[in-house]
C-alpha cells in the first residue's frame, strides 16, 4: 500500500478502547479524511498528496475496517457518535484542537456526527455524496431502496447479512463498488485489492453489518434528536456528490444540508459514488478553495 501514499509515514495509534491505523503526509493546517463502506483508508490515494502540499494530512482507517482493531466483535460500538469520539481523541494525539474534515459514504456520516457533537473542534467540512442519515430513510422510497438495498440488508440481525456476505466477500466487494461507479475502471486495481482485503475476514463483515445495524438505530435516532433540540453544525459545509448511479435524496444534496447548517455550498459532479477516485482533479478543485475559506472551485 506504500506505493498508493508515496512519502507518507504509517503510525498506530491507541485512542481508547480501540487502535486506529493511520497515514500521515504534509505540513500545514491539520486536514481529516474519513472514508466510507465497503472501503479503507486507500480511498484517498488520487487525492491525498495533492491535499498534503498545503496541509497536514491524517489518514486514518476508521474503527472497525481496514487495519484499524476496533474491540471484541461482541462489544464494539460501531455508531457513528463513537466512532467521531475515536477520531477527535486521534486529532488530539497528534496535537490538532481544531481541524477541517472531509469524510465520503460512511465517514461523511462520522464527520457530521463529529461536527454536531464537538463543534469546536471542526474548522471546515466537506462531505461526499451523502445526506444525513435519518434524511436519508425518510426519502427512501421505491426507487432508492432499490438502488440502496444494502441499508436494510445489512441492518438485518446477526448473522443473517454476515452468512450472505461472508459467503463471497471478493464478489460481494466488486460488485458493490462496480456497481456504484459511473466508470468501474476508475478505481485503480491496487485500491481494489486492497478493498478485497479488508473484508476477507468475519470479523470485518461482522463490523461492516454493525455499522449498518447503527445506522438504523443509534445514528437514526442521534440525528432526530439533534433536529428536535435544534442543533445545527456551526461550521461551513462544502455538499459534493455524484450525479449517478446512486444518488440519493434527490437532485440537490447541498439544499437537504441547509436544514442542518447556517453555511452550506456545493454541487454535483459528473461521478458515481465515489468522487475521490472517479474524479479527482474535479474534487480538487471544489475542496482546495473552500478549505482556504474561498469559494469552491468548479473544473
Amino acid at each position: 500500500m506504500t506505493d498508493l501514499f508515496p512519502g507518507f509515514e504509517e503510525r498506530r495509534i491507541a485512542v481508547g478502547e480501540v487502535e486506529l491505523f493511520v497515514r500521515l503526509g504534509g505540513d500545514g493546517p491539520p486536514l481529516l479524511l474519513l472514508h466510507g463502506y465497503p472501503q479503507t483508508h486507500a480511498c484517498w490515494h488520487r487525492i491525498a498528496p495533492a491535499l498534503a502540499a498545503s496541509h497536514r494530512v491524517v489518514i486514518p482507517d476508521v474503527r472497525g475496517y481496514g487495519a484499524s482493531v476496533a474491540g471484541t466483535p461482541a462489544g464494539a460500538a460501531m455508531d457513528k457518535r463513537a466512532s467521531a469520539a475515536d477520531q477527535l481523541a486521534l486529532m488530539a494525539a497528534l496535537g490538532h484542537d481544531r481541524f477541517a474534515l472531509v469524510g465520503h459514504d460512511r465517514g461523511g456520516r462520522i464527520a457530521y456526527r463529529l461536527a454536531l457533537d464537538h463543534p469546536e473542534a471542526v474548522d471546515r467540512l466537506v462531505v461526499l455524496d451523502i445526506v444525513p442519515t435519518s434524511e436519508t430513510w425518510d426519502r427512501m422510497g421505491k426507487a432508492e431502496a432499490v438502488r440502496a438495498y444494502h441499508w436494510g440488508f445489512l441492518a438485518q440481525p446477526n448473522p443473517l447479512p454476515e452468512r450472505l456476505f461472508g459467503a463471497d466477500p471478493d464478489y460481494y466487494v466488486d460488485w458493490t463498488i462496480r456497481s456504484w461507479c459511473a466508470d468501474p475502471e476508475a478505481i485503480d486495481p491496487r485500491a481494489m485489492e486492497a478493498y478485497r482485503m479488508a473484508f476477507r475476514s468475519p470479523e470485518a463483515i461482522h463490523f461492516a453489518c454493525e455499522d449498518y445495524r447503527a445506522g438504523a438505530t443509534t445514528d437514526d435516532a442521534l440525528d432526530r434528536a439533534d433536529l428536535e433540540a435544534g442543533r445545527r453544525i456551526a461550521c461551513p459545509v462544502l455538499s459534493l456528490w455524484g450525479a449517478g448511479p446512486l444518488k440519493m435524496g434527490g437532485s440537490d444534496l447541498a439544499a437537504i444540508w441547509r436544514g442542518w447548517a447556517g453555511d452550506v455550498s456545493g454541487f454535483a459532479l459528473p461521478s458515481g459514488h465515489f468522487l475521490q477516485e472517479e474524479v479527482p482533479d474535479a474534487v480538487l478543485a471544489a475542496i482546495l478553495p473552500f478549505l482556504r475559506g474561498e469559494a469552491p472551485g468548479r473544473l
